[in-house]
């Protein structure tokens, strides 16, 4: 095997495939990185096993071939290297030689028999999203997905699609985030809607890969897999099995409260409650909603901090206290000038979503304290 390309385009793609590389590996091989000659370049792959990440750079190549290489150790070579033409050349005995201006490593690889194909889903329906939209969604998802769960399907986030919007979904137990996007949406033939269960890191992984703002990313899925495909970048992700939580169910139709808010003003003022609320041993702030005022507290054994603010009360009073790093998490992923909080009771969930539109909603569930 023999090629040339670009240090930078070579960098760009090893970036972005060893994102699939585990820190436990349940093999050898995976800890490697798959360099494969193609018809107009190279391909670089990477896998744990569930998921896969394909980079193809553009290279000159001489003579073909394929070899496994330590993934992260190549990685930092190729990133030290000074800007130009990178050469790769490996002999008969699989030890890589990598020039790039007066610079030589060698590095020893592996055979790629035993190496993990990636899954190609390229025949199947495809479903097209800008990726800064869907950038921003999963951003704002993710960090209510659980990390840990006797129900795999909650470690995931949930995709919905129909022809007409798509939605995110992450819960936890605690609190639960929703992103829906409107716009028309070509479905399998026959169907009406589609879902997937895809792993948080998967989602996590690819708002990191979406950096063309003016560029589409376009989704493939089958029963188990799920294919995205940004630019020269192709992932393939396992999609978690089971039956995701009936969210709609979760969410009040109706309220006794609705406080509208400055989105600003709360989430600076959560933060400086919750600097007194982590001293304490529950980490709690309370709200007290009254007609044109919402006052946040917190203490603990070093003091207490007290905040007011405007609002506007829709309904009736209510006093209502919330883990204060599962509320400051809800608000921080807010980006409308203005919320409104609806609840019902000081022990059923409150409800975070803009004054108007559905762009969005929160859940979060609050903590029943004793007075």
């Amino acid at each position: 095997m023999k090629f040339e390309c670009a240090a930078q385009d070579l960098v760009y793609g090893l970036v972005n495939a060893t994102r699939a590389l585990s820190s436990r590996p349940a093999m050898q091989i995976l800890e490697g990185v798959l360099v494969r000659t193609e018809e107009d370049g190279i391909s670089i792959l990477c896998s744990d096993g569930s998921l896969s990440i394909k980079a193809d750079v553009k290279a000159q190549v001489s003579v073909p071939g394929e070899v496994v290489l330590p993934g992260r150790l190549l990685t930092e070579i190729i990133r030290k290297l000074p800007e130009g033409t990178v050469s790769f050349d490996m002999n008969e005995k699989m030890a890589v030689t990598i020039r790039c201006g007066q610079s030589r490593s060698t590095i020893t690889g592996m055979s790629a028999d035993e190496f993990p194909q990636m899954k190609d889903l390229i025949n199947t329906h495809a479903m097209h999203f800008p990726q800064k939209k869907l950038r921003d969604m999963i951003s704002k998802v993710t960090f209510a997905i659980a990390l840990q769960e006797s129900r795999q399907a909650l470690t995931g986030c949930l995709m919905e699609m129909t022809p007409t919007e798509l939605r995110l979904v992450g819960l936890d137990g605690f609190r639960l985030a929703l992103q829906v996007y409107h716009d028309d949406f070509v479905l399998p033939d026959g169907k009406t809607e589609l879902k997937a269960i895809v792993p948080g890191r998967v989602m996590t992984e690819l708002s990191h890969i979406m950096t063309d703002d003016n560029a589409m990313a376009t989704f493939h899925f089958d029963t188990t897999h799920m294919m995205a495909v940004m630019g020269n970048i192709t992932l393939v992700t396992s999609l978690l099995a089971g039956e995701y939580i009936n969210y709609r169910q979760i969410l009040p139709s109706n309220w006794l409260t609705r406080v509208s808010v400055k989105r600003k003003e709360l989430q600076e003022a959560i933060e400086r409650a919750s600097l007194m609320a982590k001293e304490g041993k529950n980490n709690l702030i309370r709200m007290k909603a009254t007609e044109g005022n919402l006052k946040i507290t917190s203490n603990s054994e070093l003091g207490d901090v007290l905040e007011n603010l405007d609002a506007h009360l829709e309904g009736e009073e209510i006093e209502i206290a919330f883990n204060s790093r599962y509320i400051s998490d809800v608000i921080k992923n807010v980006d409308e000038e203005c919320c409104t909080l609806s609840m019902n009771t000081s022990v059923s969930p409150c409800v975070i979503s803009p004054l108007e539109g559905e762009s969005y909603l929160y859940l979060v569930l609050p903590v029943r304290v004793y007075n």
